[in-house]
């Protein structure tokens, strides 16, 4: 049965109690999200906050930039109030706190995945270099980046028990099933008409580069998060996050990632295509100005 309408739900609620300060900076009250993930007790709560603090600080910022302690006044009786201790987050700090929840509650695996993926999609559109990029230059820092988080993935999965390169092409073929809808990675060869030599990450538009992106950072958090020990274990996470990823693109009107147009030109030959123009403009002498 599926459980997107609850997942739906849940989004519908994480956007529902968002505010905006004066300036019009988006922020969570920590006692309004407590209850909608399912902690009653602020004790509890608390203790979750300063976990993410920590994942904050060791991340390499600014935790006063995401966590911002305040009070606020509640009725206790009789129409008297007296102020509670609150805290003002960020998008990223209600990432870190649901990263930092109980695995067991279903709200939290819809908040990590949720947050987790706004706060990608927020870091890209904020970013003005990135989205002033053509397409080809897109598919180029997306793929360098993915090299690089697949690197970290392996490593997890290596300490998770899936040691030789064949166990490891199992491991990503469940995590690209999970993805495209049952395809692993020959099928996926195969649709994109590939030829033999041809990878499948070089032949991919910016948009399907950064959900195997986005899948590939969540498998490595998720592996270590919940220390996955074995193979068939580290398989079956590496599928259920692929799958959770592609059900929030469909949440999201999303296209899916086999649907996606294939680019008829290779990241390599795109590549060498840039450096080749980089090495003719350092050739090419600047042109003297008229006296």
């Amino acid at each position: 049965m599926s459980d997107t309408p609850s997942t739906n739900s849940h989004h519908a609620s994480f956007e529902g109690i968002r505010r905006e300060d004066e300036q019009g900076n988006e922020y969570w009250s920590a006692r309004e999200l407590a209850p909608l993930l399912e902690y009653h007790k602020w004790q509890n709560f608390s203790q979750v906050i300063n976990k993410a603090r920590l994942a904050c600080e060791q991340s390499g910022n600014e935790v006063s930039d995401h966590f911002a302690d305040v009070s606020k006044m509640v009725e206790i009786g009789s129409g008297a109030q007296r102020p509670v201790a609150d805290v003002h987050l960020s998008r990223y700090a209600c990432y870190l706190i649901v990263q930092n929840g109980d695995p067991a509650k279903p709200v939290i695996a819809n908040g990590q995945t949720y947050f987790a993926l706004q706060t990608r999609r927020q870091e890209l559109e904020d970013s003005q270099q990135f989205t002033a990029l053509s397409e080809d230059e897109k598919r180029l820092a997306i793929r360098k980046e993915l090299a690089e988080h697949n690197k970290y993935l392996a490593a997890a999965a290596r300490d998770a028990g899936v040691e030789s390169p064949l166990d490891y092409a199992i491991f990503q073929d469940h995590g690209y099933k999970g993805l495209y809808g049952g395809l692993g990675a020959k099928d996926i060869h195969a649709r994109k008409g590939l030829k033999k030599s041809h990878k499948i990450l070089d032949y991919m538009g910016s948009t399907e580069l950064a959900a195997n992106l986005f899948r590939a950072t969540q498998a490595e958090e998720k592996l270590r998060r919940d220390n996955v020990q074995g193979k068939q274990h580290a398989n079956r996470t590496h599928y259920e996050v692929g799958q959770k990823v592609r059900q929030t693109i469909t949440e999201l009107g999303g296209t899916m990632p086999e649907n996606l147009p294939t680019p008829d030109k290779g990241v390599q030959q795109i590549e060498k295509a840039q450096k080749k123009l980089e090495q003719q403009q350092r050739d090419t002498p600047a042109t003297k100005k008229p006296r």
